[in-house]
């Protein structure tokens, strides 16, 4: 990896909580990538005008003299050397015109060509980094400068180039440090992500790629998903190319906001015990996952704390929405690897009436709407790509919606660069609407850790609804 400083430390102070101490670009060695382009799919394509990701890694570390003597002269030591294999990241998102010569649209591409890079921040924060770090509810403007921008788009002689990664490290003194990623993503969904994040790791910690070689782990670039090419054609009909021009911008979290973040702990223990309490009321269900129980309880209590909140008046006869990602790789027909790199994740939705939701039996009848809901898309395996003609029609119909960023299936706890595990993970793109977090617990994979950002009133309802929705129904089972 070669490293290329870009401006001298301590150049800018953000409203005091940041100061910046250098910018870096970094790319591959000369000479090992070249040209590589990867054309979007169908599943690519749906994500060119949403919102970036924002992951936040925190690491406890006392690592202040360290940066300063050695890092800030070698940047490259702090991040990844980036073998050819992980060429997308350093790479554009390519869009071409919508009109051109040929009457033909082409379709964007995620393209590499030599002297590409990545940008890489480092910073220092005043803040609390044991605060930030917590459970409990914290100020989410906080959070905003310690997670990167995508820098802007600019205009090459026939297409627009737009960046799609960005690195930050911010140092808390004598605390830790935290390490901010930001991606367009149109590169990749949450399993490609996690792939990528492991091979960084591996190679930071052990010096060498070796380990991630021997792994088996490559990342898959051929394109080999069939789908009928209506479904490229939808998105050209939409108008998003004409969009993406060189003054397009990535939607971005702007302070100040009056949203607060906290994260709550569902223990093995405590999901036994729900799953238990849920059987009883429903004893046709065979089987609830923890991810249908953790979801349609957090779904639950964030409605009836938004009637709370906001009124009840006009909300009693509307209709509320879940929606989580379905991994499709290997329910394709015929399936794609599990490594493929890419996005290849597509919606799956529930809709309930606000009166049920925040009944008596608001939980009982989610825990059983997201089930059945995730059996029949998963089950659902020729249909999928027949059903995509209408997943951007129901986006369209503006109701309550809670989504759902992240999965249990990948533990983000495990990315150790050679400093230890991450002592917290804070995904800071579910602030961009009403999205909840959901992975495995740094204590133990078999727990649950769900993020939450609302209004800060909104979610101190919240809490007390979700203490004392879980108590009751705990209480009935010890």
């Amino acid at each position: 990896m070669e490293a290329e400083a870009t401006n001298n430390p301590n150049m800018a102070l953000n409203d005091g909580l940041l100061t910046i101490l250098e910018k870096c670009r970094i790319s591959p060695p000369r000479n090992t990538v070249g040209e590589r382009s990867l054309p979007l799919t169908f599943f690519d394509l749906g994500w060119l005008l949403v919102h970036p990701i924002h992951q936040l890694f925190f690491y406890k570390f006392h690592i202040r003299n360290h940066i300063s003597s050695t890092s800030y002269s070698q940047p490259q030591t702090l991040v990844i050397d980036n073998p050819p294999t992980l060429f997308p990241v350093c790479g554009n998102l390519v869009v071409f015109p919508a009109e051109n010569p040929s009457g033909v649209a082409r379709k964007p591409e995620i393209r590499h060509v030599e002297g590409d890079s990545i940008a890489l921040t480092f910073a220092e924060s005043s803040l609390d980094f044991n605060d930030l770090k917590g459970n409990h509810p914290r100020d989410c403007n906080k959070f905003y400068p310690l997670v990167p921008l995508l820098e802007a788009a600019s205009k090459a002689s026939d297409f627009v180039k737009i960046p799609i990664f960005s690195v930050q490290v911010t140092i808390f003194p004598n605390s830790g440090f935290t390490i901010g990623l930001t991606n367009h993503h149109t590169l990749s969904d949450a399993s490609s992500r996690h792939c990528f994040l492991r091979a960084w790791t591996s190679i930071a910690k052990y010096g060498t790629d070796d380990l991630f070689l021997a792994s088996g782990a490559l990342p898959f670039y051929d394109r080999v998903i069939e789908y009928p090419n209506i479904l490229d054609e939808i998105h050209f009909n939409r108008n998003v190319i004409q969009t993406l021009d060189e003054n397009y911008r990535p939607p971005q979290l702007v302070s100040p906001t009056d949203k607060v973040r906290a994260t709550f702990i569902l223990t093995r223990a405590r999901i036994n015990l729900l799953k238990k309490w849920i059987l009883v009321q429903l004893p046709s269900l065979e089987y609830v996952s923890s991810f249908s129980l953790g979801c349609a309880f957090m779904w639950s209590c964030i409605a009836k704390s938004r009637f709370l909140f906001e009124g009840k008046n006009g909300h009693e006869n509307e209709v509320e929405r879940f929606v989580c990602a379905i991994d499709w790789r290997s329910r394709l027909d015929p399936p794609v690897p599990q490594t493929y790199f890419g996005n290849c994740i597509g919606p799956c939705f529930a809709t309930i009436s606000s009166t049920i939701l925040t009944g008596n039996k608001g939980f009982v009848t989610a825990v059983e709407l997201v089930g059945k809901t995730i059996r029949e898309t998963v089950k659902n395996k020729h249909g999928m790509l027949k059903d995509a003609e209408t997943w951007f029609r129901s986006f369209v119909v503006k109701i309550p919606t809670v989504g759902v960023a992240g999965t249990p299936r990948i533990n983000v706890y495990d990315l150790d660069f050679g400093w230890g595990k991450p002592k917290k993970y804070e995904t800071i793109s579910i602030d961009y609407g009403r999205s909840i977090s959901v992975n495995v617990s740094s204590e133990s994979p078999e727990d649950l850790e769900l993020g939450l950002s609302l209004p800060a009133k909104q979610m101190d309802l919240f809490r007390t609804i979700y203490g004392q929705e879980l108590e009751k129904i705990i209480s009935k089972e010890i």
